[in-house]
């Protein structure tokens, strides 16, 4: 460690993100990231984008997206905000609301990024277990906090929950309520739905898993103006120009293509259901997912040897050696074909074939 480093760095267990190797070509399904490619309508705004536009900055308000976005969501262009995918959404949402006395509320098993915003912002917090389903309880967090956080579907188990619960709590706290929707496309209900009624919520999204443009970096929150305000005020005093200007034109052209979109979503989401079949019937415990990736526990095997094993093979899958799901794996869903392979994969490494 260094000696220059502050206090508040040495103190620092930095988040760590799936694999990415690049000694060796694997099947790659440990980070959630799309099988397939962005929609045409990306590709042709990336070829036919003026470079020379490149020398100057972009637009501080990213106003052409917010328009686009607050369009496509039946909301107003004071009500969205735009940052450099939704991690960094997230890192302005934690220093913007969540600096207040008592400890912020998220779930136990759950995006591991959360607890390193609070190390670097210093920023209270307490954990709130799942039900032993793996399921979050919104009634456990009907209680004094200096806000909440959850993803929905929930990462990394994939379950969701009802608008009627989020509402629920919605109707019992004071704090702003932040919802991870990294994942909502995939089979749950989003809270966007909700914004109009609650000035306390905040709704975060990003382009990276529905809309295959993880490797582009675009995110953006939907809540009521004094909430991105908020957002706006913090953004400006740290970094006035944060998404550039191809980065914009192809989020903008993403949102035209509602047809591809709808498809790929589609795709995903059928073959999730076929894996989750192929899976049980290997003797899996399969949670229910409404995310583009399965969590699972083998009946017998243990979740680090089958990690070792399909690695080994070739396929990387998402292994957490965290406290009650340290036999669990979590698994993206592929095309058609990297599924199978995956599925061929196990049945020999567990003598099913």
């Amino acid at each position: 460690m260094s000696q220059f480093w502050s206090d508040i760095v040495h103190q620092l267990d930095p988040y760590v993100p799936g694999e990415q190797p690049e000694d060796h070509q694997y099947v790659k399904l440990n980070t959630n990231e799309n099988p397939y490619p962005p929609s045409p309508a990306v590709v042709e705004a990336i070829q036919s984008y003026p470079i020379e536009s490149l020398r100057r900055y972009p637009d501080p308000e990213s106003s052409e997206l917010r328009q686009a976005l607050a369009g496509y969501f039946d909301l107003e262009p004071d009500q969205v905000f735009i940052g450099n995918g939704s991690d960094e959404v997230l890192a302005h949402s934690f220093q913007t609301f969540f600096q207040g006395r008592d400890p912020i509320l998220f779930p136990d098993i759950s995006y591991s990024f959360y607890p390193v915003y609070c190390s670097l912002y210093q920023i209270d917090y307490q954990l709130i277990a799942l039900d032993a389903g793996l399921r979050i309880d919104l009634a456990d967090y009907q209680r004094a906090n200096g806000g909440v956080i959850f993803p929905n579907p929930n990462a990394p188990t994939g379950i969701a929950l009802s608008l009627d619960a989020i509402r629920g709590l919605l109707e019992n706290t004071a704090s702003v309520v932040m919802v991870d929707e990294a994942y909502v496309d995939f089979g749950a209900a989003s809270a966007i739905s909700l914004i109009a009624d609650y000035p306390n919520l905040l709704v975060i999204q990003t382009f990276s898993k529905s809309r295959s443009l993880a490797g582009l970096r675009l995110g953006y929150a939907l809540g009521q103006t004094a909430l991105i305000e908020g957002l706006n005020r913090v953004k400006n005093s740290f970094n006035s120009y944060p998404v550039d200007r191809l980065a914009s034109a192809v989020g903008i052209a993403c949102l035209k293509d509602e047809a591809w979109f709808q498809r790929c979503r589609e795709r995903i989401m059928s073959t999730r259901d076929w894996l989750e079949t192929a899976l049980t019937e290997l003797a899996f415990k399969v949670y229910p997912s409404s995310s583009n990736f399965l969590f699972v526990q083998h009946a017998s095997s243990s979740a680090s040897a089958l990690y070792a094993e399909l690695k080994q093979a070739g396929i990387l899958v998402r292994y957490f050696k965290s406290p009650r799901i340290d036999n669990c794996l979590r698994i993206s869903i592929g095309s058609d074909e990297e599924c199978h392979q995956l599925v061929d994969s196990l049945k020999l490494i567990l003598n099913t074939a």
